[in-house]
């Protein structure tokens, strides 16, 4: 019997853990929810004033969010491109080839992980300005290819940890050139950890604060707009639009369950 109480207790235990674990995680984005369905009008729109879905359509109103928004998806999407390509290639190349210098290199592809996103930021505004690079788009995009590029060779150089090379040879002993071996053997393997380091990428880009602030110039991107909008308390047609961005998220990551699923299960 104390052995089944305990249990019992153990099993409730880990039920209320979890528990608070789960409301710690999603309490906040809840919040950000309901508060844009919250009928207040009058700032800091901390007040409850009852439900309304006003603010989803006074959303496409806002042309100065909307634009802000369209910013960060293409710098996210350009960025993800241009890092997913460097760092594909990059980590293939250092898998591959032994030179001199390869270690330190390794080393140095740590760096922009683990500095702090200030430092990296002054860095690069320090570079732009003495090279006469004009603040805006393209600082953006360049920052964000420095800062995503390790995290795509990671992701790829785990890929590769368990890969078979000896594909590869076969592949050219039957007839087949490097450019098409690459394309059609080497591509489909690397293709998950690819994948994973672009979405990361994307992730990060679409989410940067800090780097951005210091090379943006004149060009706003969705998390800066947010920020400057703290001071006078951020309205619910920002809330609104950062439920509709989290339920693309919540779609997206279902169908890839979904298909993940499909694909054990054949």
């Amino acid at each position: 019997m104390k052995k089944r109480q305990k249990a019992k207790m153990r099993k409730a235990g880990s039920i209320v853990f979890c528990a608070a674990v789960y409301i710690f995680l999603f309490l906040p984005i809840s919040v950000i929810v309901v508060n844009s369905m919250n009928a207040t009008t009058t700032k800091p729109y901390l007040s409850w004033k009852g439900f309304t879905f006003d603010w989803y359509i006074k959303l496409f109103d806002n042309d100065a969010l909307l634009s802000s928004f369209g910013n960060t998806m293409i710098i996210a999407l350009t960025s993800t491109i241009l890092a997913t390509i460097v760092g594909t290639l990059g980590a293939i190349g250092m898998y591959k080839y032994k030179f001199k210098g390869k270690s330190l290199i390794d080393g140095l592809l740590y760096i922009p992980v683990v500095i702090p996103e200030i430092v990296m930021g002054i860095s690069l505004l320090t570079i732009f300005s003495k090279t006469n690079v004009p603040r805006g788009m393209l600082t953006l995009i360049l920052a964000h290819v420095t800062f995503s590029i390790p995290y795509v060779i990671f992701n790829v150089r785990a890929r590769l940890s368990g890969y078979d090379s000896s594909i590869e040879e076969a592949s050219l002993d039957l007839g087949a050139n490097r450019i098409r071996t690459f394309f059609e053997i080497t591509l489909p393997v690397l293709a998950p950890g690819i994948a994973g380091g672009a979405l990361l990428a994307f992730t990060l880009s679409i989410d940067d604060v800090i780097i951005s602030y210091f090379v943006n110039g004149q060009t706003k991107t969705y998390p800066l707009k947010v920020m400057e909008s703290i001071k006078s308390g951020v309205s619910p047609d920002v809330n609104a639009l950062s439920t509709l961005i989290l339920i693309g998220t919540i779609v997206l990551v279902v169908l890839t369950q979904t298909d993940i699923l499909k694909r054990k299960k054949v």
